[in-house]
């Protein structure tokens, strides 16, 4: 793999922030018009807010670094630098926005195949600004965030949740309940990017979700890689999604 230098990431960390901070602006002052679903499908929706952060991340990335993106609305978007591709979700938990739960966020990350350089997860509602380079740090807000030191799952908080991929078979969610069961508390917040960067601050100690599609972890995977959690990815049943799990760093998920 290539590798940057420091400066060239923290450049880009830069432009990632940009983006991250005009979209969310625009979600956090948005009418209520462009939060009306568009799109319901199976457990899944579109509202046009989603359309149009995208737009607003999109435009920003192109004008600044010529990396390929991919993009959850979009797809993939080649362009000069295939090497790295930015990764997108510019609105992660769009039932939660749509419905006045300030459980959302803008996520972008960079990655490196299928290696997080950086990522950005900017909660819009709640003013946090979460960054980070994974082996370098993680911040909130500029603050600097570490993971928790919780050594016991029946002490750790872990937080899931059911993706639009998710088989609710009996047999499905009987293993969920036990791969689950022995965590002290259990948080579904409907966003796995505000999840995990919950994780890489301190506020929970876990996370793990099957079938989960990158754009949805991808710059928080980043922030939890810089904050001292580890991680692991496994492909997912559908292209571009994954199994993942996040701790601490103190015990293993499953």
């Amino acid at each position: 793999m290539m590798t940057m230098q420091k400066d060239e990431v923290a450049e880009l960390l830069t432009i990632a922030k940009g983006a991250a901070l005009i979209a969310g602006g625009y979600l956090l002052n948005a009418d209520q018009s462009v939060r009306n679903v568009s799109s319901n499908i199976g457990r899944d929706i579109k509202i046009e807010a989603d359309i149009t952060s995208e737009s607003i991340i999109l435009n920003y990335l192109k004008e600044r670094s010529g990396f390929s993106i991919l993009s959850e609305e979009s797809g993939l978007i080649e362009r000069n630098s295939n090497r790295f591709t930015w990764i997108v979700d510019p609105l992660d938990g769009s039932l939660n926005y749509s419905r006045g739960i300030p459980l959302c966020c803008v996520s972008i990350g960079l990655w490196e195949e299928n290696k997080p350089v950086l990522g950005v997860v900017y909660d819009f509602y709640g003013a946090g600004l979460y960054t980070g380079i994974p082996g370098t740090g993680a911040w909130l807000n500029e603050n600097k965030i570490e993971a928790s030191t919780v050594a016991k799952k029946e002490n750790a908080v872990l937080c899931t949740g059911f993706p639009v991929n998710t088989d609710f078979s009996a047999e499905r969610l009987m293993t969920f309940i036990q791969k689950v069961q022995n965590y002290k508390k259990i948080r579904l917040l409907g966003s796995a990017a505000l999840s995990i960067a919950y994780v890489a601050s301190g506020r929970a100690d876990a996370y793990m979700e099957n079938d989960i599609m990158v754009w949805d972890v991808a710059g928080s995977l980043a922030v939890a890689g810089g904050s001292g959690c580890r991680f692991t990815l496994a492909d997912g049943i559908k292209p571009n999604s994954f199994h993942v799990t996040v701790s601490n760093g103190h015990f293993t998920v499953v």
